[in-house]
């Protein structure tokens, strides 16, 4: 999206007592520091557009990934001669390493930074796309499982970054936009996952032909996991030297010894709020997790022979869904309206659900391209949200971890509503396997009507807003300040109380 601050010669440059008048323009501003002495000051970089592009393009990779099994179920079914559940775990081997990792890598992520993060997250994502290279033939299915396991750990370390780095590298007008264009990068690899392997890998009866079309697939996924690794080691950058928000001034001023990992998650825990996102976040995205595992076979079903269709319906559902993180994450820059617009978009993934499993066996396959896409808009579109509604209602509480703990709720729903709407679809059929989940979107609907919505970080940035004309204001008038904030420093621990 376009910058609202001034031309790039302003923005290069770092904002000192700046005048009211200018203030909401140029998006800069200064405070004094309680000592009376030095103003903090903010400043926005060019390089935060490479660095969230970036991200998004190591996350594309591994995202893919997460998905080319999947989506062509019935070929790696019969080219490594396993049951269709052991196929479903090369998708759900993602959820489940997530769980117990989560923890100790956002603890590193606080502890050694985005840079540190990243560059791990491409080492194990490379090493996976070299490793299932080598398990194209039809008696190495533990190797590709290896491999799958190599990215799903590299998943961890990078599922929780798109709200830390939007905070740490975006100004207070951009951060959901940014943070919806790390969710994007997520997104369009799932998109890709679902498009290109059902082209590459043809339903071929020959084995030798089959073999080097899936060698085709994963020779391509590591050239490209490799290419963006050498990217990050050259460009990606741990944070911009000055901060470029008040919000992100306040949380650098925390000296290490300060902080207690523990106590943030115990913190978290206690947060009623954020603990009722959590849940309803786990039940809507496990929920999609488990419509892209199982789409192949829900498609087959009722559409026998049609494995591309399949994919480019798995790839409507994201295009429309990366469409709806777009839109949402403006719509939340513009408004700061977050549990309205995390409730309205969580009852239209309902009612898409809905539409989607009663639509589904009417014979018609540019029915479900439309409901599948009505449904993507919504669900996915829902990501970005959860993400900026957590680290509103969790400032200033590390982005990391808010977003860490929404993703384990995600992957815990995720395989559990996978093997559960597999076995339903077995015993029953996809409509009834639908159904289930369209019951567990309803509970979530509820208890995200039930968040209390509390607004802590833009409540930090809007009374430094306020202390900044304050001073500016004074200084103006009389050449003599003297401020009623003078002596005190804000605690960034503290919930910052309601301006009015």
């Amino acid at each position: 999206m376009g910058d609202r601050r001034a031309p790039d010669a302003k923005e290069n440059g770092p904002h000192l007592a700046p005048n009211p008048a200018d203030q909401a323009e140029r998006g800069s501003s200064s405070i004094p520091n309680g000592d009376g002495g030095s103003a903090l000051t903010t400043r926005l970089y060019k390089r935060r557009w490479a660095v969230v592009f970036l991200f998004s393009a190591y996350s594309l990779s591994n995202a893919y990934q997460w998905i080319q099994y999947g989506i062509i179920s019935n070929i790696i079914v019969k080219f490594y001669s396993v049951d269709a559940f052991a196929v479903d775990w090369l998708s759900m081997v993602y959820m489940l390493t997530y769980i117990p990792f989560i923890f100790p890598v956002t603890w590193l992520l606080d502890k050694k930074g985005l840079r540190v993060t990243a560059l791990l997250a491409n080492a194990l994502n490379c090493a996976g796309t070299w490793i299932k290279v080598a398990s194209a033939k039809p008696e190495l299915f533990w190797v590709t499982m290896v491999g799958q396991l190599m990215s799903s750990l590299a998943q961890v370390f990078i599922l929780g970054m798109p709200a830390r780095l939007a905070s740490v590298w975006f100004g207070a007008d951009e951060v959901s936009t940014a943070c919806s264009i790390g969710v994007f990068g997520n997104q369009m690899g799932i998109a890709i996952g679902f498009l290109v392997p059902p082209i590459l890998v043809p339903n071929v009866d020959d084995m030798a032909e089959l073999a080097y079309h899936i060698r085709i697939m994963f020779y391509i996924s590591a050239g490209v996991a490799t290419f963006i690794f050498v990217l990050v080691i050259i460009v990606f950058q741990e944070r911009p030297e000055l901060p470029p928000t008040q919000a992100q001034a306040q949380s650098r001023s925390i000296q290490p010894d300060e902080y207690s990992y523990m106590a943030s998650i115990l913190r978290l825990l206690r947060n009623k709020p954020f603990m009722l996102l959590v849940v309803s976040y786990g039940l809507n995205v496990g929920c999609f997790y488990a419509i892209s595992t199982l789409l192949n076979r829900m498609i087959i079903e009722h559409y026998p022979g049609e494995e591309v269709n399949a994919g480019r319906i798995g790839l409507t559902i994201v295009i429309a869904g990366m469409a709806g993180s777009l839109i949402c994450g403006i719509w939340l820059d513009k408004t700061k309206t977050y549990k309205q617009t995390t409730l309205v978009v969580y009852i239209l993934s309902l009612v898409g659900m809905l539409i989607y499993a009663f639509t589904l066996n009417l014979g018609h396959l540019w029915v479900v391209f439309v409901t599948a896409g009505a449904l993507g808009f919504f669900m996915t579109g829902y990501l970005p949200l959860g993400f900026e509604f957590a680290v509103e209602l969790t400032y200033p509480e590390s982005e990391g971890t808010s977003s860490g703990l929404l993703n384990c709720s995600a992957q815990i729903f995720g395989i559990i509503f996978t093997i559960s709407q597999g076995k339903i679809i077995d015993k029953w059929g996809t409509l009834a396997g639908n159904i289930f989940l369209c019951f567990f979107l309803l509970i979530g609907t509820v208890m995200t009507g039930l968040i209390k919505s509390d607004l802590r970080r833009q409540k930090a940035n809007l009374q430094t807003e306020v202390q900044t004309v304050s001073v500016s204001t004074s200084q103006i008038r009389g050449g003599i300040f003297t401020s009623p904030w003078r002596g005190s420093v804000l605690n960034p621990f503290q919930t910052c109380a309601p301006l009015c």
